[in-house]
């Protein structure tokens, strides 16, 4: 709603959000994040973008005229904008930490199974081919050995 009315109002001035953003003493970048929802602008920014609009605050928030309206309603909506977008962007950043955390797990597990198998593979070359053909003749034995041939009744 916000940032509709913003936009909307911006281009029936024929400001450009750079001009806008001038004006009040932000950067360009800070204008597009109202006008896109992604941030909104506090109660001073919003006094001000009001002045250069020349439109009630209750008209940039959307809210209809109402008779004998309050200025803390004003303040009170802007309030629970804000509070708003603030759980908006902790849910946000508590997804990418989980995603980060996650990643990390997963590339700390690649890492230990490579020093691992490096360390493995380390130690094979140390014993030399023969002591490790060494190490398993009994169960190559007892693989080589014929089956035993099964008893024949008759």
């Amino acid at each position: 709603m916000l940032q509709e009315n913003l936009r909307a109002y911006r281009k029936e001035k024929g400001l450009s959000q750079e001009e806008l953003a001038i004006r009040l003493h932000v950067v360009r970048q800070t204008v597009s994040k109202w006008e896109k929802g992604l941030s909104v602008p506090d109660a001073d920014a919003l006094l001000r973008i009001a002045e250069i609009f020349e439109v009630p605050v209750d008209a940039l928030l959307g809210a209809k005229p109402a008779r004998g309206a309050e200025p803390g309603e004003v303040a009170l909506q802007l309030a629970r904008i804000n509070e708003q977008l603030a759980v908006k962007n902790r849910r946000a950043r508590r997804v990418w930490k989980i995603v980060a955390a996650v990643l990390a797990g997963i590339l700390l597990f690649n890492l230990l199974l490579m020093a691992l198998s490096m360390s493995a593979l380390g130690s094979y070359r140390q014993k030399g081919v023969s002591q490790i053909v060494q190490s398993v003749p009994a169960r190559s034995a007892a693989a080589k050995a014929p089956p035993a041939a099964p008893a024949v009744r008759g």
